[in-house]
């Protein structure tokens, strides 16, 4: 109640101020049926008070009270001085009608770059396009205090983030569903069990913008349903700038606990590699011991950019940016429930207490050099650098069956990740006379994912302290992984206008292109399983020291012993990791037709060929021999757009389009992977699905700032990709094709809106909104007809996993300006809602399992101080809702997880040279 009070006083202190007077006012094209006149100057006379009209010709200037002369100009115009006289608090309105001089208008030429970070600017374009897309721009991003990609997209209508991590959900269709591009270039993932790199390890520092394709068209590789993000970087524009940023912040769950306690040992910037042991003859592994720290975040940024005149007509221009922040997370209030029937007779897992504590970091370096040779042509080199780390500490405490019966287990896992991605781009831009213009791109990524210690360790807590749990070997183990991927993209396209109109437009434009992409990749991964030996089952062991049991002299004296799957210190085989290596490429060639029928109608047709190679092998526990699997596919992908542009302010767009979904590597593996509470398991059966798809979509732009829309859209997926839990001993999930079909079907809505603009103050909000149904059929006999693996589903027909029904994004901003646009305050509430979402189908009698709807609430403060100065402040998850997980069972849900993420605050400056 407290907050709300704030809040309420905050906007009511920004009105409430009084700075001077304000003028305030359009300005118009007299020769042009006053047609508004964007970038006039208008200057105070005598002074540098001054500003420019913007894309609606209008103005607002701060001036102090007495008499005074408005200047107002245009190149090609005659200018024109209006003397007026203005009060304290006073706002006075001069409207202006510019007269043309005795210049040809045609003799004029003023070439301008559009500033694309701009919401103004993406609504114009957005607007224009033929293609149906939505995107979101740095200057809304930093308006809402989105602080990576991940969030971004979120923030856009039809578009979830799923909990605790930077994997998204678009149109209710998860990971595989979905692709990932940098400047319109493929780029890999950081995780082995994903298709698309997690979009949050991206800052938003280094991105100009991030455009969302949810209509499929033909210059996009094939694999695509949900939608296409594409990270659009940086590019400097302007004179020169430097700036710095510094930041702090904390957690309310993290600080409030009495002791915030990670392994110890890691470098605090996240760059660690411990490497896996080279025997097991001697004990040679990192430390065990716990340690303290005070959870207290902090960030650094330096950013800076110039340009340079090269000979007459070029141009170079320089942008760099590099940053380190880090964050400490806590998850409190916890509960873990696994292995529960349909009818809730059996639990073999229920833990009472679950908590889990975290410090991750992110690196990040981003170089960008263009060279604009003349008008015509440009190419860019574009190097981006990524290193993010993740430590974990998680305590699992209650039920166990077979191992602590009395309720009082304890199992910690302790994980430390670390992901490093580089990037290389080099494009070019080229125009050949006004018909033709080639574009072209090539790029090499790589990606190493480490995961160089996963330690998980189980206890027995008794009257006199914790015991060793060592009834099988796996109990205790340390889990080393290392995955490498290696990829080279190369995108070209030529494009050629034809037929003018009477305004000397071209009606029409052909383009033919190139996408081809090589990946390989390559993960190993070995476990090493401490099984304690029977005299010492009983030591009593400090938890949060292990290293007092687990060292070299016990280790000599056989308290315990260290196996690995293939065996003991007496197999020479002892440390070949298991591994799979993948590899795949990619060639597509696609024809576009782009053709303006009529001023209202213009269509936008495609046909596109794509040939798919994909090979997996492997060498793993389940196959000690080892095998390998090889699928190819050849797809012929026709799509179609139109837009019909109902007035100038209104348009209805129409797209429908045929794509695919591949299978990813990890999933057509044959290679274990264990959770605490889930262990999955790789499919060699499982292939592409087929999509059709339709969209439909109305908007209106009343202002510049502003639009209305409504769209409607529709899938039909054939053979459907799903994890679900498979029949065996230990209930395994693997990935299999469920059903013949599915279909998901949506409407969607956008508002954005200035409320109201009064003195120097302006009112805007924004609300998106989704309503989703998704069903697809489910056969336990295809399933086993198509794969060694059995399932019986507990339904015949279930929605898809990750959809939410309804999807709600909302914000509100207040921004007052002052001393001619160089001070500003702002203050923005944000605010997202998505249902309840399944996520997994239920099998063998137990119900599907379900992620309960959470909304959230951030508050977001920025300041401008000066043209140099900045002072920003955020509030987010102000709400704090339990985070909840049900198994729907007929007699009533179980809950299977729950906990609370706490508020996260931050506090930071910017100064700009």
């Amino acid at each position: 109640m407290k907050f709300k009070f704030l809040l309420v006083a905050f906007f009511a202190t920004l009105s409430g101020f009084a700075q001077k007077g304000t003028v305030a006012g359009m300005i118009t094209d007299k020769n042009l049926n006053n047609e508004v006149l964007p970038f006039a100057t208008v200057l105070v006379k005598g002074t540098t008070n001054g500003t420019n009209t913007d894309e609606n010709g209008k103005y607002t200037l701060t001036v102090s009270e007495g008499s005074h002369v408005l200047v107002v100009s245009f190149l090609g115009y005659e200018s024109a001085e209006v003397p007026f006289t203005i009060a304290a608090n006073e706002t006075k309105t001069i409207n202006l009608a510019l007269d043309m001089k005795g210049v040809a208008l045609e003799d004029v030429v003023i070439k301008t770059e559009p500033n694309r970070h701009k919401e103004t600017t993406l609504l114009a374009e957005q607007k224009k396009a033929v293609e149906i897309k939505q995107t979101i721009g740095a200057q809304e991003l930093s308006r809402k205090g989105v602080s990576d990609v991940a969030t971004a997209v979120a923030k856009t209508t039809g578009i979830t983030k799923q909990e605790g991590s930077g994997n998204i959900y678009v149109r209710g269709l998860g990971d595989r569903y979905n692709s990932t591009t940098l400047n319109g270039l493929p780029i890999p993932s950081n995780n082995p069990e994903k298709k698309n790199i997690s979009l949050d390890i991206f800052p938003t520092d280094i991105v100009e913008l991030v455009s969302i394709d949810k209509v499929y068209t033909g210059r996009i590789t094939g694999d695509f349903a949900g939608g296409n993000i594409d990270i659009v970087s940086k590019d400097f524009k302007g004179i020169g700038m430097f700036r710095l940023d510094i930041g702090t912040g904390a957690n309310t769950n993290a600080v409030s606990e009495d002791h915030f306690k990670l392994q110890k040992g890691y470098n605090v910037f996240g760059f660690s590699n411990p490497s896996n042991p080279k025997t097991i003859g001697t004990y040679e592994f990192k430390t065990l011991t716990m340690e303290e720290r005070a959870p207290f975040s902090g960030s650094f940024g330096v950013s800076g950019g110039k340009s340079f005149n090269v000979g007459v007509s070029g141009k170079l221009s320089v942008f760099a940016t590099g940053s380190f922040n880090n964050e400490y997370t806590s998850r409190q209030h916890g509960r873990v429930k696994g292995g529960v029937n349909g009818d809730a007779s059996l639990i073999n897992k229920d833990f009472e207490t679950y908590s889990a504590n975290g410090y991750n970091t992110n690196t990040t370096g981003l170089a960008n050099i263009g060279y604009k040779i003349n008008s015509n042509h440009k190419i860019n080199f574009n190097s981006v650098f990524i290193n993010t780390s993740g430590e974990s500490n998680s305590e699992y405490f209650g039920y166990v069956a077979d191992l602590a019966n009395d309720r009082n287990g304890l199992i910690r896992r302790t994980k430390y990740e670390k992901n490093t991605l580089s990037i290389s781009q080099l494009l070019g831009e080229h125009k050949f006379g006004e018909r033709i213009k080639a574009n072209w791109g090539m790029a090499r990524n790589t990606i190493e994912g480490d995961m160089p210690d996963r330690v998980t360790n189980s206890f027995r807590k008794t009257d006199t302290g914790y015991q060793i749990i060592s009834q099988s070997r796996p109990d205790n183990n340390r889990y080393y992984q290392r995955l490498t991927e290696e990829e080279n993209v190369v995108n070209a396209s030529l494009s050629y206008a034809f037929q003018k109109n009477q305004n000397e437009e071209f009606k029409g434009k052909l383009t033919a292109g190139y996408n081809g992409r090589s990946k390989t990749r390559t993960f190993k991964a070995t476990q090493f399983n401490f099984k304690t030996e029977v005299p010492y089952l009983t030591t009593l062991v400090d938890i949060d020291n292990l290293d007092l049991f687990y060292n070299p002299e016990n280790y000599t004296n056989e308290y315990f012993n260290i196996f690995t799957y293939s065996g003991g210190v007496d197999d020479p085989a002892a440390l070949t990791p298991q591994r799979y290596t993948g590899a795949q490429y990619i060639h597509g060639i696609y024809l576009t037709a782009d053709y303006k029928f009529s001023d209202k109608l213009t269509a936008s047709l495609s046909v596109r060929g794509e040939t798919i190679y994909q090979k997996v092998k492997w060498k793993t526990q389940l196959d000690p021999i080892g095998a390998k699997d090889v699928f190819e596919k050849n797809a012929f992908l026709p799509n179609a757009i139109l837009k019909y542009e109902v007035n100038n302010k209104q348009n209805l767009r129409f797209g429908t389009s045929k794509t695919y979904t591949l299978p990813q590597f990890k999933e057509r593996a044959l290679f274990v992977y264990e959770e605490i509470d889930e262990v999955k398991v790789g499919n060699p059966y499982l292939y592409p699905s087929d999509n059709y798809n339709v969209d439909i979509k109305w908007e209106l732009f009343p202002k510049s700032e502003e639009i209305i829309s409504v769209g409607a859209f529709g899938k039909y997926i054939m053979n459907p990709i799903n994890e679900i839990t498979i029949a065996s001993s230990t209930n395994d999930i693997s990935f299999v094709n469920t059903g013949d079909k599915g279909y998901v079907a949506g409407i969607e809505a956008e508002v954005r809106k200035v409320i109201g603009e009064f003195s120097n103050n302006k009112l805007t909000a924004g609300l998106n909104a989704s309503y989703m149904y998704t069903t697809q059929d489910l056969s336990s006999e295809k399933v086993q007809k198509e794969t060694k693996y059995g399932v019986v589903f507990t339904n015949s027909k279930s929605g898809f996993t990750g959809a939410s029904p309804l999807l709600v994004n909302a914000d509100l901003t207040l921004l007052r300006e002052w001393n001619n646009k160089e001070s500003n305050i702002m203050g923005t509430l944000a605010y997202s809602y998505f249902s309840d979402r399944l996520y997994s189908i239920g099998t063998n009698f137990r119900g599907d399992v379900v992620d309960k709807a959470v909304g959230t609430l951030d508050f977001i403060f920025k300041s401008k101080i000066n043209k140099n100065l900045g002072l920003n402040f955020s509030a987010k998850n102000l709400l704090n809702p339990k985070i909840e997980r049900v198994q729907e069972n007929n007699n009533g849900d179980v809950t299977l997880l729950t906990y609370t993420k706490g508020i996260s605050l931050s506090l930071g400056m910017n100064y700009q040279f």
